[in-house]
């Protein structure tokens, strides 16, 4: 890995204020951003990424190589979960399991918002349609760890959310929605139209991620000394299923796309865990499921090991292949 690369990545401003928020925690202060400010600030981000990934969109050409990226993005959605859940099973239980391999079979947008910026640092292009591939991965996880759920607990016929439910809490999640409506109306865009809008959606972003993540950091913060109390298996499996996704998908998305910034998109995708859209649907799914568990495991663990060291380690693989 090049240590200059992983050293610009810590001294990220942005990263800065990530940790910034966990020392606040530490600290006992009474520091925090408040919950309408962070929810405004999580759906911004969300609109300006898919809108920008819309227009990016609409300027390439329909070719076999997005076809490809958005088949390949779904095909990890599907199976990450499985072999994850296998191997938590036995350990934690169906229902935590189930919960978990949903989580890592999804995607962090917050995860990837911050890959994008890593990007611009590095003057690096991406495609368009890595946006959309972000938006797809989303629900299929979900699905296939609820389905996995059913069909390794026992039956509780009283107590079973209809599936039909819990696919339509997963397609029509706010931040799902967002991300997707986002994208196709940056598509329709013109290039005039959206120029008018450049100020909100380009200018402010970075400012608005760094406050973003200091809420992040404080949530961390709060949630990682309950977690740690839950044993060492999750705490293993936190660090190393994302670092063994993003360097598998690192070098096997060059077979979808030359790109390194889409190589490095895809590893990304396929590391980070979602922590927003899974916890909100399992509360319909799996509501034995406890999230002590998988939400600190995505959030206090598995979001800062890829934005600190995975980010610049994939990205040093993707370069070396």
């Amino acid at each position: 890995m090049d240590l200059s690369l992983l050293i610009d990545n810590l001294t990220n401003p942005a990263l800065l204020f990530f940790f910034l928020g966990i020392i606040a925690v530490k600290l006992k202060s009474d520091l925090e951003i408040p919950a309408n400010s962070s929810k405004f600030i999580s759906l911004y981000l969300l609109f300006s990424i898919g809108f920008k990934g819309g227009q990016e969109l609409s300027h390439s050409p329909l070719n076999g190589e997005i076809l490809f990226s958005l088949l390949f993005g779904v095909l990890l959605a599907l199976v990450v979960p499985i072999y994850s859940f296998f191997i938590l099973r036995k350990r934690i239980g169906v229902d935590n399991a189930g919960a978990i391999a949903a989580a890592y079979g999804s995607v962090s947008a917050v995860t990837f918002v911050t890959a994008i910026s890593f990007l611009e640092t590095q003057g690096m292009e991406f495609g368009g349609q890595m946006v959309a591939v972000m938006a797809l991965m989303e629900a299929p996880s979900i699905i296939i760890g609820v389905l996995l759920m059913r069909l390794f607990r026992k039956r509780n016929s009283d107590n079973e959310t209809s599936f039909k439910q819990v696919l339509r809490h997963a397609v029509t999640n706010g931040s799902v929605l967002l991300i997707i409506g986002s994208l196709i109306i940056g598509f329709l865009a013109s290039e005039k139209q959206a120029e008018g809008i450049k100020p909100f959606t380009t200018d402010i972003f970075k400012g608005f991620l760094a406050v973003f993540l200091l809420d992040m950091g404080i949530t961390s913060g709060k949630k990682l000394s309950s977690f740690l109390d839950q044993g060492w298996l999750p705490l293993l499996f936190a660090l190393i299923m994302p670092i063994f996704n993003g360097c598998t998908v690192a070098i096997v998305s060059k077979v979808v796309t030359q790109s390194h910034g889409n190589q490095f998109l895809f590893a990304i995708l396929a590391a980070s865990a979602s922590y927003i859209a899974v916890p909100a649907a399992m509360k319909l799914a799996a509501p034995k499921a406890n999230p002590g568990l998988y939400i600190p495991m995505a959030l206090a663990i598995t979001f800062p090991l890829n934005i600190t060291l995975g980010m610049p380690l994939y990205l040093s693989i993707i370069q070396a292949f």
